[in-house]
């Protein structure tokens, strides 16, 4: 069968293309890095993931059964917006359509709303109702924060754990997150990518902690007990701007410390995902957090 994944050469994405690979399926992915290193050694042709040439990306998708989605937006920056995100993930939704795709397995985030007043958590929001109406068989996963090897979050956590001596908690820390493994979402993408039956599913880890109790066991985890300063979100987000100057990244965005603060990053469903976020960090405590991972140099460089 021929599927297509976004982004195969990058994060949840190459997760997903590799199970598929593992699977039998002949892979193709809709990338807007085609330079980047190909981690499957050819096995996976790569087509523009060009918002602006509906008609390539229809032809690119011609003869695919599956579409699996991971594109999305984490920040605004330039012309690269979360509003402009649903408008890309439109384009991409039509040119499924056209192309004869039966099923779209899309990645969205926990607790979306329309009416939402964070950009990030409204224009999932959107881009699911794009999905439901295009008429295409769907599934809509709704993971949290992933964590796996290429993480963001958790390896940069750590990564300041291992750099300064006090951490800054934004508020209390009381406020909880869900994280859920990459590789488990993937197992779950590409297991509802078979399916007939419309679902809309949240895909999460089976622990929940409070933000403060994240930090200490990653902190314990590394051998780098800190500091826990709790502060006023403002201060926080104003450090972490500090950090984001001299790295050269955006650390932590407004959207999240208040879809954290709100609760936005846990379920009330079971959860689907069977990693413990312990038992990783167990394996992998020796190089996560080793090096900084800039989502700029991910995406934008």
């Amino acid at each position: 069968m021929k599927v297509a994944v976004t982004g195969a050469f990058s994060y949840s994405g190459k997760y997903i293309a590799r199970r598929l690979l593992a699977r039998g399926e002949q892979v193709i992915t809709l990338t807007g890095h085609p330079d980047r290193p190909d981690p499957f050694d050819g096995q996976v042709q790569a087509f523009p993931l060009d918002f602006g040439d509906v008609d390539g990306l229809t032809r690119s998708l011609s003869g695919v059964d599956t579409l699996y989605n991971t594109y999305w937006v984490r920040f605004d920056r330039g012309p690269v917006t979360h509003q402009k995100g649903v408008v890309n993930t439109r384009t991409l939704i039509r040119a499924a359509v056209e192309a004869g795709v039966r099923r779209i397995v899309h990645v969205s985030i926990t607790n979306p709303s329309a009416d939402s007043p964070l950009p990030y958590f409204a224009g999932k929001a959107l881009n699911e109702q794009v999905v439901i109406e295009s008429g295409l068989s769907y599934a809509i996963l709704r993971p949290t924060v992933l964590f796996g090897v290429e993480d963001i979050l958790i390896n940069n956590i750590a990564w300041l754990l291992r750099h300064f001596p006090v951490f800054a908690l934004p508020g209390d820390g009381s406020y909880r997150l869900q994280p859920v493994f990459v590789d488990d979402l993937a197992e779950l993408a590409v297991n509802t990518g078979y399916a007939q039956e419309d679902v809309l599913w949240d895909a999460v880890g089976p622990d929940i902690f409070t933000f403060e109790a994240l930090v200490r066991l990653i902190g314990s985890t590394i051998g780098r007990e800190r500091m826990l300063l709790p502060v006023p979100p403002w201060l926080a987000l104003l450090a972490s701007q500090v950090v984001s100057a001299f790295v050269g990244d955006v650390v932590l965005t407004q959207d999240e410390v208040d879809g954290l603060m709100a609760g936005l990053l846990v379920s009330s469903e079971p959860a689907r995902g069977k990693t413990r976020l312990s038992d990783w960090l167990a394996q992998h405590k020796d190089s996560v957090g080793m090096r900084y991972a800039s989502e700029i140099k991910r995406h934008y460089q």
